[in-house]
C-alpha cells in the first residue's frame, strides 16, 4: 500500500478546492483524486499505443544524417 502525501492533500482540498476542513475529511482519497482532475490524466502507455507512436514517429535510419553531439542530426557537414 502506497503512502499518502496528506499535506499536498490538504493543501489541494483546502486551497485548490476551497473545501472546508470538514468536507475534506468526508471525501474519500478516490473522490478527491476525481475532484482534482487526477483521474483524466494520460492513462499508461501500452504495447499498442508504443507501436502507433513508433509507426507515426520512425528512427532514422543509421548513417542518414550527422549528429552534432547535442541530438540534432544534420544531411551536410556545416556546423
Amino acid at each position: 500500500m502506497s503512502r499518502l502525501d496528506w499535506a499536498g492533500l490538504l493543501r489541494a482540498g483546502l486551497g485548490q478546492l476551497r473545501l472546508t476542513p470538514p468536507e475534506f475529511w468526508r471525501l474519500t482519497p478516490i473522490e478527491l483524486s476525481i475532484m482534482l482532475g487526477v483521474d483524466q490524466a494520460e492513462p499508461p502507455l501500452t504495447r499498442a499505443r508504443l507501436e502507433q507512436l513508433a509507426a507515426a514517429f520512425p528512427d532514422q535510419p543509421k548513417g542518414s544524417g550527422h549528429d552534432d553531439g547535442e541530438g540534432i542530426t544534420r544531411s551536410d557537414h556545416s556546423a
